[in-house]
């Protein structure tokens, strides 16, 4: 069984690179050490191992079905969930008070890397069960916590994040889902929704919606949303299951990836009697149902780039043990096969994947520091400076590793030739999983108008000046190290055509030509950004390379190589974007449809 994500990559970026340990300094986290660090990734590993990644075959070939009564699965789903919840995984970052661990979301979302590394289909599951728990801790009445979040912590509940609808898609102002007040201290939902992941099944005693709907006589557009409760199964002040409420399977999607995450159209209200309890304010849902899309959006990019490393581990074993050819100077065809990791393309082809799924996989555990570290600080202005940093890498950390660690699967599949296609591989089902993270939570196209629309103007451009001083921070440290000082010339003039770029773009009156090529925006800035990833772990390397010898060496060289290989091949590319994106070329936003 090859391994799912380097364990020695996990502990370098979080005792080298993020340094946790200095988290245990605050009250929340002092009865923690490394060793408990160390423990919870080890079962994380174990269960990841031995109960997510061996049904992941057979989960891929016998998706989900509906017989008009029940969505059936293979039992190792349910088992496999059972284990995760018996561990402790879903309260785990919850306060004790609250039967959690008090775990930093760091380590836990590096444990949590194991679970969508070895099966995304059923990771998808406790990922939205965790989001939807989180949004009703933040914004939740006393009673509605109450009455649900030890359940849904408990893993006897799941979660659902229920938004798009077949005429809206991403345009939630256009939801035509309706929630009618009564003097009952509930709300009637009546629509439909559309891709709702994990919306029926028997895997839980209930399952818990958090549906978008418009109360009549709001505000139009987004202004008018609100969002709602809605309990598959009424709950009793007790704990205990009342009566179904009036929420029905109208049926299943069936989608390329995925394919073990029951994936529903769902209908509120077909009797007229679906109740739905109000969360926050009337009109104020989509700011409250942003809390969870957000931690979403990082999860997906989580996902996105275990995926994409769990393929590069793949591809790797398989280039190391596959013999085929012969080096080009060897004209002798009676000599020995070669491994085909000693053909300089095939390298070429694994530094991608490696430049690609590191150095997302620090980005992912970077942001998750900003989590821990806003929840801790005590200072208010430390506070807003990493809630601004974390809002403009979001897009990025969504969407970067949506696209490029599916692209380090296509050149995991091509390094096994014809075998990687076929399904005796798993890397042909990777690629497939991977392929609907670029639409999950948002396209990737809605993400680039994101960053460049909102989150590069947000706060009158203080998350993008902020984002600039910490990456010219590691600029300036890197360029007294002998090694890293052309990595971090190269970075600096790069920034600099970045904030040229990005004037350009900010200054332009026609918002329409700004945003018309934000999808290259996002790349660029996303390059940008991983560069920045991987000078900072190269410093890392440098501070504790000297002394290292065997595995350790290797390790820090590698890392190395794959700083070189991305300042080298792939940092290029942003001047061909910028250069584009200074143009205002208008070649997109002009054609008309009649002439494609």
């Amino acid at each position: 069984m090859t391994e799912l994500i380097k364990r020695r990559d996990i502990d370098f970026l979080l005792y080298e690179f993020l340094n946790v340990e200095q988290l245990l300094a605050h009250p929340r986290y002092a009865d923690h050490d490394r060793k408990v660090f160390d423990a919870i990734i080890d079962t994380a590993v174990k269960i990841a191992e031995e109960k997510f990644q061996t049904c992941a075959k057979d989960l891929d070939n016998n998706e989900p079905s509906f017989d008009g009564q029940k969505v059936t699965l293979i039992p190792q789903v349910k088992e496999a969930l059972r284990a995760f919840a018996e561990a402790g995984f879903p309260a785990a970052t919850y306060a004790n008070e609250q039967d959690g661990l008090q775990l930093p979301w760091t380590v836990f979302q590096a444990a949590m890397a194991y679970f969508h590394a070895a099966n995304i289909s059923l990771s998808a599951y406790p990922l939205l069960t965790g989001a939807a728990a989180n949004l009703l801790n933040a914004h939740g009445s006393v009673e509605q916590k109450a009455l649900y979040l030890p359940h849904m912590l408990s893993g006897r509940f799941f979660g659902t994040m229920c938004l798009s609808e077949t005429q809206a898609g991403s345009s939630l102002s256009d939801i035509r889902t309706r929630a009618e007040p009564t003097d009952q201290g509930y709300y009637l939902i009546k629509g439909t929704k559309m891709w709702i992941s994990g919306g029926e099944h028997d895997l839980a005693e209930n399952i818990i919606h958090m549906v978008l709907a418009k109360i009549p006589g709001g505000p139009p557009g987004v202004k008018g949303i609100s969002l709602f409760i809605v309990p598959k199964i009424h709950v009793q002040p007790d704990g205990s299951l009342g009566e179904r409420n009036d929420v029905a399977l109208a049926g299943l999607n069936h989608k390329m990836g995925y394919r073990g995450t029951v994936n529903t159209v769902m209908s509120f209200g077909e009797k007229d009697n679906c109740k739905g309890y109000l969360i926050g304010e009337p009109h104020k849902g989509l700011e409250c149902m942003f809390h969870m899309m957000n931690e979403a959006r990082i999860g997906i990019g989580m996902g996105a780039t275990t995926i994409g490393y769990a393929g590069y581990l793949y591809s790797l074993d398989y280039a190391r043990q596959r013999p085929q050819g012969r080096h080009p100077l060897n004209k002798n065809p009676q000599s020995p096969q070669v491994p085909i990791i000693e053909h300089a393309d095939i390298r070429r082809l694994l530094l991608t994947q490696k430049s690609y799924v590191e150095g997302a996989l620090a980005l992912q555990l970077y942001c998750a520091m900003l989590v821990d570290e806003q929840k801790i600080s005590a200072d208010t202005n430390r506070k807003q400076v990493l809630a601004l940093l974390l809002d403009i890498l979001t897009p990025i950390a969504k969407s970067w590793p949506s696209e490029f660690c599916l692209e380090a699967n296509k050149l995991a599949m091509q390094i096994l030739g014809g075998y990687g296609y076929t399904r005796e591989y798993p890397l042909e089902r990777l690629y497939r999983d991977n392929r609907l993270n670029p639409i999950h939570e948002g396209t990737h196209g809605i993400h680039g108008i994101d960053l460049l629309g909102r989150k590069v103007r947000m706060a009158g451009g203080k998350a993008f000046t902020t984002l600039l001083d910490h990456i010219r921070e590691t600029i300036r440290e890197a360029s007294g190290n002998r090694t890293l000082q052309a990595y971090a010339g190269q970075l600096s003039n790069t920034l600099q055509e970045v904030e040229k770029t990005t004037a350009v773009l900010i200054a332009c009156e026609n918002l329409n030509l700004s945003l018309a090529n934000s999808t290259i925006y996002l790349d660029m800035l996303g390059h940008v950004v991983i560069a920045w990833t991987w000078l900072r772990q190269a410093i890392v390397v440098a501070a504790n390379a000297g002394n290292a010898t065997g595995d350790d060496k290797d390790f820090y060289q590698g890392k190395l190589a794959a700083c070189r290989y991305f300042f080298h091949y792939e940092l290029p590319k942003t001047h061909g974007m910028m250069q584009l994106l200074q143009s205002l070329d208008d070649t997109c936003l002009n054609i008309t449809s009649s002439q494609l």
